[in-house]
This record gives C-alpha cells, structure tokens and sequence, in this order.
C-alpha cells in the first residue's frame, strides 16, 4: 500500500544550524513526526526520514515498478495480437482494397428495418 507523506510546505522545519548543533533534538523530532524539512535561508534544500518510512518508500517503489511492468506487458501482448492480424497474407489485400474504394460502398446502406 502507497504510503501517504504530508506535503514539503507540512512538514517541521529546522534550519541547518540548528541541525548542525542539536542533531539530538531533530533526531527526537525525526522520531516523533516522521520527517523533518531541512533549510538554509528559509529553503528547503533536504529532508530527513525516519528509518521506517524510508523503508515504506522502497517498497512502494518496487510495488508500482511490478505494477507498470504488468501493465506494459499486457499493452505489448494487445499491440503483438494486432499487429499479427495485420501481418496475415489477406490483410494486405483488404487495406489495398479499402484505399482503393475512396469512401464508396459497394452497396447502399440502410437506413434502420423500415427503409
């Protein structure tokens, strides 16, 4: 299951110095929020994760990887089947023979059961 992290302008911030000279307090901090925003100069430049959902994040990562490729997977085997129907020897008369019809029908088409 996707883990839902709080949006970077929610989450605590500490600013480099104060990282710098109380790691102990943003470790406590770390531990108790989940993630703290680093800054410098009022900007966000890094944040700081909790071993746990560091760990979350991986296996998010893995379970959406597996989930593109079944999912590409299933598109090239849609693509394969059509383009095997394309590569059948009639197939190139029956596109030859539409091109060559230019929008005509051969027969009128009806217009519902009471025409």
């Amino acid at each position: 299951m996707i883990t839902a992290l709080p949006a970077l302008h929610d989450l605590p911030r500490q600013n480099a110095s104060q990282v710098k000279n109380k790691w102990g307090d943003v470790v406590r901090q770390v531990r108790q929020s989940g993630s703290v925003a680093i800054t410098n100069h009022a900007a966000v430049e890094m944040v700081l994760l909790d071993a746990a959902t560091y760990q979350q994040l991986i296996e998010d990562l893995q379970t959406l990887g597996a989930r593109e490729q079944t999912v590409l997977a299933e598109l090239s085997a849609r693509f394969d089947s059509r383009l095997a129907v394309l590569r059948q020897p009639e197939a190139a008369r029956q596109v030859g023979d539409l091109f060559a019809a230019r929008g005509r029908l051969a027969r009128r088409p009806k217009a519902g059961a009471s025409f």
